[in-house]
Parts: C-alpha cells; structure tokens; sequence
C-alpha cells in the first residue's frame, strides 16, 4: 500500500507519494485494520438489529437505515480513500477527515436513532444497565448544553493549539485516538441536541438552535486562526520534500477554508433538522394545550350539568304569590 512504503523507505508519514490527481483522488485506497474493524462493528451491528426488529415483526424507518448507513459510508471515506492515503501528506487532507468526523458522521450516524434500535435489541438486563447509565447524574452533566457545546467546539482547538497535531502526524496511535475522540464529541454533541433517541435530559430545540449557530460561528474563528497564525507541523511537512501540489502556507489556507465553509455547511443540515423539530414540538405542545383546555370545558359543562339536577328548580314568581299559591302547586 503507498502510505506504508513510504513510511517503510523514508521513516517518514507519508514521505514519497506520488501527486494527487483527480485519477488517484478515486483509486487511491488503503486498508487499516483499525478503521476496517470499526466501520465492519458499527455496521454490521446496525442492520443486525434492524434485522431483528423486522424479524419480529415490528417496522424500522428506511430514512433511519439509511442515514446510518450513509454516516458508516463516510466514516469509510475518511479512513480508506485517498483521503486517507494523503493525510499525512496534505494539511487539507487532515482538516477535511476533522470535519467529517466532528460534524458529518455523527450527524448521519444519530439520524440512524442507534440508541433506540439498542433499546429494542438488546437482553434485558443491558438495557436496563445502559438505562441506569443514561439516568445518572454524569451523563446529565455531560449532556448539558454547555458541556456538549464545548465538547464540540474545543477539540479542533486543543488539536492545532496545543503542539497535539505534529504528534498525531508522527504516531498512528495517536492519530486514531484523535479520530475516535472527535467522532466521539460530535455524537455526544449531536445526540443529546437532536433528541431522536432518549437523552439525559431534554433540551428545548430553541436553545439548541442557538448553540448550532454559535457553533458555526466558532467554526469561522478556527479558520480564521488557521488562516492567519503560524505554520503548524513545519518540520514534518519539511521532511516530506513534496514537490507537487500547494506549498505548505496555502495547503494551510485551503484546511481553513474546509473548516471554515465545509463546518458551516455541515452545520446547515443540523440546523435544518432542528427547525424542523421544533416545528413539530411546538405543534405537540398546542395541541396538548388544545385538549386539554378542552377537555377542562367539557368537565366545566359536566360539572354545571350535575349542579342543575342536583339544585332545586327555580321557582316561578306566581308560586309564591298567596293568591295563586293554592292553585299552582308543584306536582
């Protein structure tokens, strides 16, 4: 595979490819077992379930298979393709795998609604574990909409600010425990926002579409810093002695701008879907107030119904006068 014997014949990620072209950006492929492993998992363990429920007799959403499927899709893209093969060659390369695994798969992997297709798979007592686990104080504290927000919004930060990012580009391991945290942020970002599958704690979809918003704009500040500060890594891309493609300041300005517009395109989809569940909340919640408003009437009805019968009849002026009184008596 080229990305290992590169590594293999200069010790450096990534040293010796060859240009990528719009050819090798469709047919540059490599295996890791790890990504192989993980999408192999979460897949297969997904179309089990639905499987299961469907055996059963019970019906699963195709729009929910799908998103899953398409999010697994990408996860693949980001590990296996050229993508891949080049990120530690590109800085472009590694700012478009950030975005994917922050933004675009946890979105398409909660659209799948995994967490309810557990519920109704799993034995019995691990859904009760899990349930144990979703209602505890730890996971209310997580899923809170300020620690979920900077569970979002901190990683990319803390990646390029920190002297982290030359780090994931020297080891493998760490380049996985990186990719397996941002993934793991944007769904505990993504899942406790859009509320399909239970969550800790509710969150009304206004307040999430503030945080959506303010997420975009942090977006704009990464590019911006990634843009305008300082070359990151520049004894690893100085090794490389890549002479084709951009040099390392613009390749730096193209990753800005992949975090900076492919976040905030990312971003329009989620806002979307929380619109639209806000929507459909609101409208939950006015019929609610309709029925029982109506239903509160009908008691009143009922109630004043129940006083008539119980009162006594009003009585008619002529009965109380003595000289008809003898005359008009109730019966």
């Amino acid at each position: 595979m080229p990305a290992v014997l590169a590594l293999a014949t200069t010790g450096v990620p990534g040293a010796g490819l060859p240009p990528l072209t719009l050819a090798r950006a469709f047919t540059a492929w490599t295996a890791r077992p790890a990504v192989l492993a993980g999408v192999a998992l979460l897949g297969g363990g997904y179309l089990a379930g639905v499987r299961r429920v469907r055996r059963d007799g019970g019906a699963w959403p195709t729009r929910r298979l799908v998103s899953f499927l398409v999010g697994v899709a990408a996860l693949v893209l980001v590990g296996a393709s050229a993508i891949a093969v080049y990120d530690d060659t590109l800085f472009w390369t590694r700012a478009l795998q950030g975005v994917v695994l922050l933004l675009v798969a946890p979105m398409l992997l909660a659209g799948g609604a995994p967490l309810t297709l557990a519920r109704d798979t799993l034995p019995t007592a691990v859904v009760g574990r899990l349930g144990t686990v979703r209602r505890s104080r730890a996971a209310r504290a997580v899923s809170s909409p300020g620690m979920a927000t900077i569970a979002l919004i901190a990683p990319p930060f803390v990646l390029y600010l920190t002297g982290l990012y030359p780090l994931e580009l020297r080891s493998g391991v760490v380049s996985g425990l990186v990719a397996v945290a941002l993934l793991a942020a944007g769904l505990l970002y993504v899942v406790s926002r859009l509320q399909i599958d239970p969550v800790p704690r509710p969150t009304h979809h206004g307040l999430t579409l503030g945080v959506a918003i303010a997420e975009m704009v942090a977006d704009g500040v990464l590019g911006l810093v990634l843009w305008m500060g300082p070359l990151l890594a520049v004894s690893h891309y100085a090794a490389l002695d890549r002479d084709w493609g951009p040099d390392q300041r613009t390749d730096q300005a193209i990753g800005a701008g992949v975090w900076w517009i492919g976040g905030d395109l990312a971003g329009l989809p989620f806002l979307g879907a929380i619109a639209v569940r806000f929507a459909a909340s609101d409208a939950r919640e006015a019929r609610r107030i309709d029925a029982e408003l109506d239903a509160a009437e009908r008691e009143a009805a009922a109630e004043q119904s129940r006083e008539d019968d119980d009162g006594e009849r009003p009585r008619l002026w002529w009965e109380d006068d003595p000289r008809f009184a003898d005359r008009f008596r109730r019966s």
